[in-house]
């Protein structure tokens, strides 16, 4: 279906790439992707190693379509190569590091030079923009610093754009509550779980949500659903805008939402060429509209170059409409190394928040608990949810009911529903853990 594009908001002075045409787009991208190929064959021994064992050199990309034939990169790559074989400068050109928590393996490690470091910010700026946020607001920032992109990554924007920046960081909840009355910020940057913890806790102290400043709020760092979208605007009284990015390609400010369309967010494609591949099969590029895995290509990145990046991220792409040369990206639905295989049967969490949402005694806040009782060759799944305050225990057995029919027939896995008592689950302080894999390890 053709999409409609749609004027952005008067007040909002566009970067020139955001308004020139596809056509100028793709001539852009395929200058700056030649030179990027180039540059990271040249100063990576890692890519000349892997482009020279796949037997194809920079001289081979004449067009966009070339770049299938070039091989990815891979979290693995970047592990390998830690901490800093994947820089295409020298230390003393580097200003700034970052890193992943390692949690999952040896930590990841990013660096950016001076002029990654403007790039970064100005694509941050122009996501905020995007999203609503103007010069001169007071934006509260609960994305966590450190060595973690976002936190500093959502400052430098929201500075670079001209506004005034709270960084608060992530956790302190009651201190979140205390600054935003105090302080009175326009907008705030934080993980979808997190702001709905700080609006649960608002309530519980017995302040409304939707009295507060805040207008807009932007928010990444994990996949959530439009019911959740939903939940927040309405307990809020706010614009909600989703932001993407991940370490590996940048960090947030890759993509961002537009406040007049809210229908996805529109990749900034004078920074980076985005592709979708079948997750199962790598070597099949789909084409647009259709669903799979997102891959990266950096474009003008001088510290760490990126080539065809796999990012895990399950979505498609669509035409642009806010910003008509830049496509959009579909919600994210779920990474694919977040994918629970349950008796054969494929499952993300977000599909269970989408659901849950729908069924209004059911709260946003749910665990999933994957086990194997002894004995028995099953895995069994067990959904953990939290009733609302204003459900009676009696209408409790009947949402149960209710959701794990609707799992089942949308999802097409059996599941146990257990409904639990309103704050008796674990609360986001960032990034909030969903699953729970209490399986005997092989």
């Amino acid at each position: 279906m053709t999409q409609e594009t749609v004027a952005p908001t008067s007040d909002a002075v566009l970067d020139r790439e955001e308004m020139i045409s596809r056509d100028e787009l793709e001539a852009l991208q395929l200058t700056r992707l030649q030179h990027t190929v180039a540059y990271a064959y040249d100063r990576v021994p890692l890519y000349k190693r892997k482009f020279d064992e796949a037997g194809v050199h920079p001289t081979d990309l004449r067009e966009l379509s070339d770049l299938g034939k070039f091989p990815f990169t891979t979290k693995e790559d970047l592990r390998l190569e830690y901490p800093f074989g994947m820089f295409a400068v020298p230390q003393h050109e580097v200003a700034r590091i970052h890193a992943s928590s390692g949690t999952t393996g040896r930590a990841t490690v990013v660096g950016y030079t001076k002029k990654d470091l403007a790039d970064w910010a100005k694509l941050v700026a122009r996501s905020l923009r995007a999203s609503g946020v103007r010069p001169g607001m007071k934006v509260h920032n609960a994305y966590g610093y450190g060595l973690f992109t976002g936190g500093m990554g959502a400052h430098a924007g929201a500075e670079a754009l001209g506004c005034t920046v709270i960084p608060i960081s992530g956790g302190q909840t009651e201190r979140q509550i205390t600054l935003i009355q105090d302080f009175k910020p326009d907008a705030i940057l934080a993980t979808p779980t997190y702001l709905l913890t700080i609006a649960d806790a608002m309530m519980k102290q017995g302040i409304d949500p939707a009295s507060t400043s805040l207008k807009f709020a932007v928010l990444g760092a994990e996949p959530w659903t439009e019911e959740m979208r939903h939940e927040l605007e309405v307990m809020m009284n706010i614009k909600a805008c989703d932001i993407y990015g991940l370490s590996e390609v940048m960090g947030p400010g890759v993509a961002g939402e537009a406040v007049e369309t809210q229908d996805g967010s529109h990749i900034w494609e004078d920074h980076f060429r985005p592709e979708i591949i079948d997750a199962f099969d790598p070597t099949v590029v789909l084409g647009d509209g259709e669903p799979g895995e997102l891959v990266f290509t950096s474009l003008t990145k001088e510290a760490l170059p990126i080539i065809r990046y796999r990012t895990k991220d399950l979505t498609r792409l669509l035409p642009g409409t806010a910003r008509p040369a830049h496509r959009r990206m579909g919600r994210i639905t779920g990474r694919s190394d977040d994918m629970i295989i349950l008796r054969g049967v494929n499952l993300f969490p977000s599909q269970i928040e989408e659901i849950a949402l729908r069924i209004p005694e059911l709260s946003p806040h749910f665990q999933l608990e994957l086990t194997r009782p002894e004995g028995q060759r099953m895995d069994q799944l067990t959904v953990k949810i939290e009733r609302r305050e204003s459900v009676t225990v009696e209408r409790v057995a009947s949402a149960a009911k209710v959701l794990q029919q609707q799992i089942k027939i949308h999802v097409g896995s059996s599941c146990t529903v257990d409904v639990v008592e309103p704050g008796s689950l674990e609360r986001s302080n960032g990034k909030l853990r969903r699953i729970y894999d209490m399986r005997p390890k092989a």
